[in-house]
């Protein structure tokens, strides 16, 4: 059955193990489309970008590619000339497999920093790859795109006539930054080359950049879609707001997986000076150990709260700040309200999903962010994440 990045047609999918994970799980993956197509990425802002982001950036200048390999265990990054002669090495072999150009090819890795690729592995990994692509080999793809995720991130939706399908990896080390984590995302909508580009950034700036875990950026995020045509011409506004589903989908999902997550809150800024003020706040407070652990124990201590916007480097008033969690209010003016049910704010609190809404008193500005909390699980994870 055709899932995820495979799921519109035009598209083939594949997962193999190639040996680069020491679990022996599944590392390779390879989104493929019978010629090039219109296609857009956007890729981390980080000045220590992997090999592979720097071949991939390349490549997509044309607005055009015809397929996406996905390499995971090993991030290939901070290895140098020969990690950037390594991620060119994987789009030529991609290119010969399916008789195609290398700049036709994007390439992304994943997995453990400063490490060189073990191209003996990789090489016979992208020829099983290439072998393996079928249309229901979606599942397969996100399966190999894995890292610490407990499970495979796929999402689909339909737009009238065309359909829209996405793959993604992520739970630890996500801040967004212009595209977080790994991502495929495909359509059969023939749309052109900018407007694939136009979607594509509207839809990343909705989801993926819009969620936290750790605050951490990955030296290796990349986001990507391509357009087959394969359905003919479409609405784009409907495409669009496929695409936008498809992603904020994935998004959520890598939230609610945060290597050991137990709950996951939305952060609601309005009332800031600018719509860059609230988004400052709302980082700040998602992001701040402090509370990520109040949210983890389900403690609504809003003094943590008012404790992270006050150091968020926002211009705010102390006393008009107004803080809520599931609707019930616990401070105005910046200072704390009775709560007529405490039962009820300890449910709210301890929910699956926490909302919180924070009132500034300022402006129009307004924000929302997903963020995860900090579980003893994430600690341990990544305290033994090379060993």
């Amino acid at each position: 059955m055709a899932v995820g990045a495979a799921y519109p047609r035009g598209f083939a999918a594949a997962g193999v193990t190639a040996g680069i994970k020491a679990s022996g799980r599944p590392d390779i993956a390879l989104v493929a489309a019978a010629e090039p197509v219109p296609a857009a990425a956007v890729f981390t802002r980080s000045r220590t970008a992997a090999p592979p982001v720097a071949v991939s950036r390349a490549a997509i200048a044309d607005g055009r590619a015809r397929a996406v390999l996905v390499q995971s265990g090993n991030a290939n990054a901070a290895t140098g000339a020969p990690g950037l002669r390594d991620a060119e090495r994987m789009a030529a072999l991609v290119a010969r497999a399916l008789g195609a150009d290398a700049g036709d090819v994007l390439v992304a890795s994943t997995g453990v920093i400063g490490v060189p690729l073990p191209m003996d592995l990789v090489e016979p990994g992208i020829a099983a790859a290439a072998a393996a692509l079928s249309p229901d080999g979606g599942a397969d793809a996100a399966a190999a795109i894995m890292t610490t995720d407990n499970a495979p991130k796929t999402a689909q939706r339909d737009a009238g006539g065309a359909r829209v399908g996405g793959m993604a990896k992520g739970a630890g080390m996500i801040r967004p930054d212009l595209g977080t984590m790994i991502a495929v995302v495909t359509t059969d909508a023939a749309l052109a080359p900018a407007a694939v580009d136009r979607i594509l950034r509207d839809a990343v700036d909705r989801s993926f950049n819009r969620i936290t875990v750790d605050g951490c950026a990955s030296t290796s995020d990349t986001v990507a879609l391509l357009a087959s045509g394969a359905a003919g011409p479409a609405d784009e506004a409907a495409v669009a707001e496929a695409v936008a589903g498809v992603c904020e989908d994935l998004a959520l999902q890598i939230v609610r997986d945060g290597e050991g997550a137990r709950r996951i809150a939305r952060w609601r800024v309005t009332g800031a000076a600018t719509d860059a003020e609230a988004r400052r706040v709302a980082y700040a407070v998602a992001e701040a150990q402090l509370v990520r652990c109040a949210l983890h124990g389900g403690d609504p201590n809003w003094g943590r709260i008012i404790a992270a916007i006050g150091a968020s480097g926002a211009d705010v008033d102390p006393d008009r700040i107004a803080i809520a969690i599931g609707g019930i209010p616990l401070c105005a003016d910046g200072t704390a309200v009775p709560v007529a049910d405490p039962a009820a704010l300890d449910r709210a609190a301890a929910a699956d999903t926490v909302d919180v809404a924070i009132g500034l008193g300022d402006g129009s500005g307004a924000a929302e962010v997903w963020g995860s909390d900090l579980s003893q699980a994430y600690v341990e994870l990544n305290a033994e994440y090379t060993t």
